[in-house]
């Protein structure tokens, strides 16, 4: 019996080790040649369009350019396995670096993000799915119409003329004001949870009051999406035989929604807040633009525009990273709220 589990352990830990390997492979793979396809000269990016053609030689050799794609690949697969994702021309810092300091400002806008979306998105969805044809549902199903059909950067530039401009409620575009700056020691990179650690309490509401207002834009956008899907979970569910069995023998209407329903659908509802967490964290570049949020969106996007291709790369490849992890950790939970996949 003890040797049967050591076996399907091993097996799992196998087939989850290649799996990991194969995904990674591919997608530096697809992330590197269509870097390569596209019409950006990482040599002019380096050397300038006035440099001299014996320069642009020199450049392009010792960039690699002059080998074959595979091998260009395959020298630039070495490199990132030992963490070498190369010199960035935009800031001349190692990419790595760089992609270390932007990364925790996206992790906090989309971790706050997500919190709004699954605290407001999942009773939302319970309720129009409970309330299926009445007032509440449809109340829902409007809000994420709107949360699907406006453009994000319009409701972001609204929000800003409004809550900012008019009303005074929020702070401005980036994270912090001036004077506020350098003043915390980074620790983890997230205001504010190194501002609370170090007390700064002035900081920690500075920093909050310039997070709340593109927070919630993505969270509203995260919402819409994590309600509707679950509505379409619930439905499917309240039309089960033991939600009526349950009924028959007593329970509340709103009993049965919480106490049978609702955990029937927490194994779906893991997949679709992945999904929207990973989409946040790597889909911010709108809202990021709009509010001069220092974050991985916008260092992407300003790594495109000047053709910085180790810098896109890199942060291409983080992103893909991001989004194996989560689905690693969705795999994990789902053991965790399905009984029948404990043994699997």
């Amino acid at each position: 019996m003890a040797s049967d589990l050591a076996g399907r352990v091993i097996r799992q830990l196998a087939s989850f080790c290649a799996s990991l390997i194969l995904t990674f492979i591919g997608l530096t793979a697809v992330t590197f040649f269509i870097g390569r396809l596209t019409k950006i000269d990482p040599v002019l990016a380096v050397v300038g369009d006035k440099a001299s053609k014996e320069v642009y030689e020199q450049a392009y050799q010792a960039l690699g350019l002059d080998k074959p794609l595979i091998v260009q690949y395959v020298l630039y697969l070495k490199r990132v396995l030992s963490g070498d994702f190369g010199m960035s021309v935009l800031t001349s810092q190692p990419v790595l670096s760089d992609l270390v300091r932007v990364f925790p400002a996206t992790f906090e806008l989309a971790t706050l993000a997500i919190i709004i979306g699954v605290a407001v998105g999942i009773p939302a969805g319970v309720l129009a799915g409970a309330r299926k044809g009445r007032w509440p549902d449809h109340v829902v199903r409007v809000a994420g119409l709107f949360g699907y059909s406006v453009p994000v950067f319009w409701l972001g530039l609204v929000g800003l003329f409004f809550f900012y401009g008019k009303l005074g409620w929020v702070s401005g575009t980036g994270r912090l004001d001036v004077f506020y700056d350098d003043i915390v020691t980074t620790r983890t990179g997230i205001i504010l949870i190194d501002s609370a650690l170090e007390g700064e309490w002035d900081i920690f509401r500075n920093a909050f009051s310039h997070l709340i207002l593109p927070a919630t834009i993505l969270g509203y956008f995260s919402l819409a999406y994590i309600a509707r899907m679950t509505r379409s979970f619930m439905i499917a569910q309240l039309s089960q035989e033991y939600v009526t069995a349950a009924r028959v023998k007593g329970r509340s209407y709103w009993g049965a929604v919480w106490g049978h329903a609702f955990p029937n659908i927490l194994v779906p509802l893991i997949t679709v807040i992945g999904l929207s967490y990973a989409s946040l964290l790597e889909g911010a570049v709108l809202t990021e633009t709009v509010f001069a949020w220092p974050g991985l969106g916008l260092y992407i996007t300003r790594a495109l525009f000047n053709g910085d291709m180790n810098a896109v790369l890199g942060g291409t490849i983080l992103v893909g990273l991001v989004f194996i992890g989560i689905n690693l950790l969705s795999d994990l939970l789902y053991k965790v709220f399905d009984p029948r996949l404990r043994g699997a």
